[in-house]
């Protein structure tokens, strides 16, 4: 009789692609607890990346198009799981409903593909209202007023 197969490593990184990346406003809370070794660009294709104001945070959704997204995987080492309750914190993964998900995703970056974890925007119908915009670059810092504090708690982005 065979062992069963060993559950998967969860990754040690984190894309990030709005406020979390590094010199973005809430980039402190990547290093709250367990700060990451390592930044390092990437590329997350089959996503849409919007702008969302007056929230003045991004919206990250997977798509079938061929459109990506440009952000930082952040890498962690020893300790790294004390950095997903800041980051899921800041994500609203514990609102009713939730703001945000996080699931597993392959960026890439120049050193290859990474498996990391991602967070995906989780109020699909706010997208279809006034004030989400499609960042065609799926950048980020091209966006106006990026730096717009909203000075809600616990309400952030990816």
């Amino acid at each position: 009789m065979s062992a069963p197969d060993p559950q998967p490593t969860p990754p040690r990184s984190v894309f990030v692609y709005g406020t979390l990346m590094p010199g973005e406003r809430n980039a402190w809370v990547a290093h709250t607890a367990a700060p990451p070794v390592r930044a390092e660009r990437a590329r997350l294709s089959g996503y849409t990346l919007y702008d969302l104001r007056p929230e003045g945070y991004p919206a990250l959704i997977e798509n079938t198009s061929e459109a990506a997204v440009e952000g930082w995987v952040l890498h962690y080492g020893e300790g790294w799981e004390a950095a997903l309750p800041h980051l899921d914190d800041l994500e609203g993964l514990h609102l009713t409903p939730p703001l945000y998900h996080r699931q597993q995703a392959t960026a890439e970056t120049e050193s290859g593909p990474q498996t990391v974890w991602v967070y995906v925007y989780a109020r699909l119908d706010r997208l279809q209202t006034s004030g989400a915009v499609v960042v065609a670059s799926g950048r980020w810092t091209d966006t106006a007023d990026r730096e717009f504090d909203t000075g809600w708690p616990g309400v952030g982005e990816g």
